[in-house]
């Protein structure tokens, strides 16, 4: 009896097996992963444990297969995938500006509906549509592509203060100069540096987003006295000697250590450079020893009297990570996707990149005060604690707003101006003609 017992027993575990549901947590998917990250960041060590390696732990059933580039590298990597109709499972995105293309096209989702009722954990800028006219991607984040930051212990020791207004900060270039400093430093060897972290901001003052809506619309151009007054701005600071044209020699990963080691009393770059500064856990140190930061002041570039925003900054929605529209609804690749994206822009994910870089989360779940615990780097807390009150009003960044076919033009524009290559009116003359052909293509 026992033994009859037992073999029935055991068929019926036979039949089970082979009728029961696979699900996704018995499956193995692959995701391939197309990311933005600098390896070579303080942070990295901590993002590869504690993001990624993380995520496969919590899932192994689910392989991340990722490709990390960086810059440009990055960029043209998302066009050739795209052009090749190949782009990976889920990539990293921007709201607009270089990643136009896969929104505009449709190439990633929608992630709205997937998003449902958890919108309720994200501040509402996030389900605003972007460039292709819906959610894309869930950004981490608010930045500011504009800041100055200022060595308040530099300045001291010339006998000066941080510049309030334009005119000061011309009147401080003599004695910056002569203790063989440089006045403002960029790494603005790559052409959109300019753009994004300075000249948008200084468009956003001259002509203001209303302007840029009508430009955009072919209502007004880009020779307006509103835009030809920006540039011409821009390339006085050449003329006063804010700027030097070897700031086009100076690499973007570079400047942050020319910085640290007090070779200008400003900087001007995006928000985001603040985590360039911090200690690096896996080693210990940090480009400017935690010490030192509290000498280091975020701001903005002084007031520009007379125009439409004497104080502002260029801002757009940061970041974040979409999924390829060629994944089949409702299949275990979606699944396993959208749980990645969960996680990348999910408490945890953003509590780190707050603790990190002073990027302040998209989700309304994280507490300030909880992630940091103990005291952070100066540095974050100047970004998160003071900075952002001293942005003022929020302007368009350029490459955000326009296409590339409009943008680019601006970028080595901007480059050109500085080295003494074109003048203000050609560069509008030539931006204008940019758009005139994309505007003539809707």
């Amino acid at each position: 009896m026992f033994k009859r017992f037992t073999v029935l027993f055991l068929a019926l575990l036979m039949v089970a097996a082979v009728f029961a549901p696979v699900t996704l947590a018995e499956e193995k998917v692959v995701i391939t992963v197309l990311n933005y990250m600098d390896l070579t960041a303080p942070g990295a060590e901590r993002t590869l444990t504690e993001v990624w390696h993380q995520f496969s732990l919590d899932n192994p059933n689910i392989i991340v297969e990722r490709e990390d580039l960086y810059l440009e590298a990055f960029h043209n990597k998302a066009e050739a995938y795209a052009a090749a109709d190949k782009l990976p499972d889920v990539v990293l995105l921007y709201p607009g500006g270089r990643s136009t293309t896969l929104h505009r096209k449709s190439l990633v989702k929608d992630l709205l509906p997937l998003l449902g009722d958890d919108a309720k954990y994200y501040h509402d800028y996030v389900t605003e549509p972007q460039a292709g006219g819906y959610m894309a991607m869930i950004p981490s984040t608010k930045t500011s592509s504009h800041a100055m930051f200022v060595n308040l212990a530099l300045l001291e020791e010339l006998g000066l203060k941080p510049a309030e207004t334009y005119a000061e900060l011309v009147a401080q270039v003599p004695v910056i100069k002569e203790a063989g400093l440089d006045v403002v430093i960029m790494g603005a060897e790559d052409d959109w540096v300019l753009q994004s972290c300075l000249f948008s901001m200084i468009a956003g003052r001259f002509v203001g987003d209303q302007k840029f809506d009508e430009i955009k619309a072919g209502e007004a151009k880009f020779t307006d006295p509103e835009f030809m007054a920006a540039l011409e701005f821009y390339a006085q600071l050449y003329e006063d000697g804010v700027l030097d044209a070897k700031i086009m020699d100076t690499g973007y990963g570079e400047v942050k250590s020319l910085f640290a080691a007090g070779r200008a009393p400003y900087m001007i770059d995006g928000d985001w450079a603040a985590g360039d500064f911090v200690t690096d856990q896996t080693t210990g140190e940090a480009l400017i020893p935690v010490e030192d930061q509290k000498n280091i002041m975020m701001t903005v570039f002084p007031v520009i009297e007379g125009t439409l925003h004497e104080v502002s900054s260029s801002g757009t929605l940061g970041t974040g990570y979409g999924m390829s529209a060629k994944i089949p609804a409702g299949s275990a690749k979606e699944a396993a996707a959208w749980k990645l994206i969960q996680w990348l822009s999910g408490p945890e994910v953003q509590s780190i990149t707050l603790e990190t870089a002073g990027a302040l989360p998209s989700r309304v779940d994280v507490d300030l005060s909880s992630v940091f615990g103990e005291s952070p780097d100066p540095i974050i807390e100047e970004r998160v604690y003071n900075f952002y009150n001293r942005t003022g009003e929020s302007t368009y960044i350029l490459d955000s707003f326009f296409e590339a076919d409009i943008f680019m033009p601006i970028n080595i524009g901007l480059q050109e101006i500085g080295l003494g290559l074109d003048t203000p009116e050609g560069v509008a003359q030539a931006t204008q003609e940019a758009f005139d052909i994309w505007f003539q293509a809707q």
